[in-house]
């Protein structure tokens, strides 16, 4: 049975991990996600030096299937949250250089997932957002983290107080892609990127992903603690509750 993860060695410097789950928009339900953590931790040990990360389908990653986390109790949603993470700190952790490929839509997650890779190609119809307040919760991934650390404090504060996502053109404008392409040149683009990129020096890139990362003024260690201690109490809220509900009836929720 499909894991819901592909993964192509394109030559022996570059792969390709397709997130392959369609028919729910590639959404990290467990099994998805565990399988994730594992390629990626497969990959990490090998002499890759450019990963590409991209959905099947019209979607990138719709992030967290809400589907399956609305019929979890309270300790199964942190359980599922915390590979979520797992899965997406094991991108960022990742010693070469990582390209977001993003086909699609990246929401929630998916977006968070994208905001772990060192750099985003995007197609022009593609939308990005962190989108959790539309359903009582917030980032819980990293995404309070890492958008204000790449865009800003200010827009990163737009983009999750309204939860709407954003085209590929305004968040090229934002510095939250690196480049726009046509949808039908996308995955040639990208390859064509990963091999100059991958003609580059490994260690030199390895060291500036080293040095830059770790010169953050704020530890992100620190901030993800945070975030995660109070995602903990979200979890278990009414209108988080209230927000999966809406969100399988397809209707607007009714918060307290």
């Amino acid at each position: 049975m499909s894991t819901g993860i592909i993964i192509e060695h394109l030559d022996s410097q570059i792969v390709r991990l397709t997130l392959d789950r369609p028919e729910r928009m590639n959404a990290l339900g467990s099994e998805m996600t565990q399988a994730l953590i594992a390629a990626v931790e497969e990959l990490a040990g090998t002499d890759t030096r450019v990963l590409l990360i991209t959905g099947e389908g019209r979607s990138f990653c719709a992030g967290a299937d809400l589907k399956e986390r609305k019929g979890m109790d309270h300790d199964q949603r942190i359980a599922h949250n915390r590979a979520i993470n797992g899965a997406i700190n094991a991108v960022a952790a990742l010693p070469f250089v990582t390209v977001a490929v993003v086909n699609g839509a990246a929401l929630g997650g998916g977006c968070e997932l994208m905001l772990a890779c060192d750099m985003r190609l995007a197609a022009a119809s593609a939308t990005m957002g962190l989108t959790e307040s539309r359903i009582g919760a917030f980032p819980g991934a990293g995404g309070t983290q890492r958008l204000p650390r790449l865009i800003g404090a200010a827009p990163a504060l737009e983009m999750m107080f309204t939860a709407d996502p954003v085209s590929a053109e305004r968040a090229e404008r934002l510095g939250l892609v690196n480049e726009v392409v046509a949808p039908e040149r996308l995955q040639e683009r990208s390859l064509e990127l990963a091999r100059h990129l991958a003609s580059r020096s490994p260690a030199a890139q390895r060291a500036i992903k080293r040095l830059v990362y770790g010169g953050v003024e704020l530890p992100l260690a620190e901030g993800l603690a945070k975030e995660r201690a109070e995602l903990s109490a979200i979890f278990s809220s009414a209108d988080y509750a209230e927000g999966l509900a809406a969100f399988a009836e397809k209707r607007s929720p009714r918060f307290s």
